[in-house]
């Protein structure tokens, strides 16, 4: 089932109109690529090619938990993982560009 699921997304990749104009990657660029890696558990290649993607969608889960359950620093954990989410995305995308 989840392997016909990752077929599927990976014959259905959605174009970056950044890279298509200006032949140059986004800040999002390889996160489709890095989601389809990381849901067959490919871990090492979902890291290379986003590494900010783990990060990110550990920050997506709390952000509801914590609007639901109030933790007490649950707020200080979503500031903390954006600006580390930022960072990375960044640092990222800078290498990328040089190399």
């Amino acid at each position: 089932m989840l392997s016909n699921f990752t077929s599927w997304l990976e014959s259905h990749y959605l174009a970056c109109p950044y890279k298509t104009f200006f032949d140059i990657d986004c800040l999002g660029c390889g996160m489709q690529r890095s989601f389809v890696e990381l849901l067959k558990g490919n871990f090492v290649e979902s890291f290379m090619l986003y590494p900010a993607l783990i990060p990110l969608l550990f920050m997506l889960l709390l952000l509801p938990l914590h609007l639901i359950f109030k933790y007490k620093h649950g707020a200080f954990w979503l500031k903390s993982l954006f600006i580390f989410n930022s960072v990375v995305v960044l640092i990222s995308y800078v290498i990328r560009l040089v190399l």
